[in-house]
């Protein structure tokens, strides 16, 4: 509260020190909060894209793979998904994006070829070739969805954090500087008034002692003046 500040001349200094300090980190957090959404929309809006791109994907696969069980039989179909030698990699690295590290998910042998799947050509048909594909791209699209959402997600965060701080300085640490401020130019204010009025009534009362003085001075004065001389013997 206010009126646990002192009211100095050097506490409103150091005062005045953090109103500006605090204004320019609001000032500071207002921006980066507001580019933070505006990425924030942009990743929304590609993480929508890829939602439904992962949904078409598995619904095509779904139909790929039944198809292929259906006119090549399970056997076959489990046979061709062992004879997988070299298994999808994945590596993460990160990226900044305005002070929030986001991850960034590399892929690598996830679509192969015909004669990487292992199955041979002999011992497959085009329906698991076609199932094949279509796993591989559903896949790839999971892969972008996992980095998208957990981008997304850490986006979301920062700017929860960013408008909490954004909000604790509008509402609560300026406000109550403000006020301290307020507070102690008033004291001063009155300390000033008073030291004023204080300064007067000393220069009232010297003057009236000078005036007194000098009243009797010449009282003293007219006195000598008027004394009868003593007669001469």
């Amino acid at each position: 509260m206010a009126k646990d500040v002192k009211p100095t001349r050097k506490n409103l200094m150091a005062i005045e020190d953090r109103i500006e300090l605090s204004e320019r980190g609001h000032d500071t957090l207002e921006q980066k909060r507001d580019g933070l959404i505006m990425e924030f929309m942009d990743i929304l809006d590609q993480a929508q894209d890829v939602r439904s791109e992962v949904s078409e994907n598995y619904d095509t696969a779904q139909r790929k793979i039944d198809m292929a069980r259906a006119m090549e039989g399970d056997v076959a179909v489990r046979g061709a998904a062992a004879a997988l030698k070299e298994h999808p990699e994945i590596t993460t690295q990160s990226k900044n994006i305005m002070g929030v590290v986001v991850p960034q998910i590399e892929s690598s042998k996830v679509q192969k070829s015909l004669d990487e799947r292992g199955y041979g050509l002999l011992g497959s048909s085009a329906r698991i070739d076609e199932a094949a594909d279509a796993y591989e791209q559903l896949l790839e699209s999971i892969i972008l969805a996992a980095e998208v959402e957990t981008a997304m997600k850490k986006m979301l965060t920062e700017i929860e954090t960013t408008k909490r701080r954004v909000n604790a300085l509008e509402f609560t640490l300026l406000p109550t500087l403000y006020e301290n401020q307020e507070y102690i130019e008033q004291k001063l204010e009155e300390q000033e008034r008073e030291e004023i009025f204080r300064m007067k009534k000393i220069k009232a009362k010297k003057e009236e002692e000078e005036a007194a003085e000098e009243a009797e001075a010449a009282a003293e004065v007219a006195a000598a003046e008027t004394e009868e001389p003593e007669p001469a013997d």
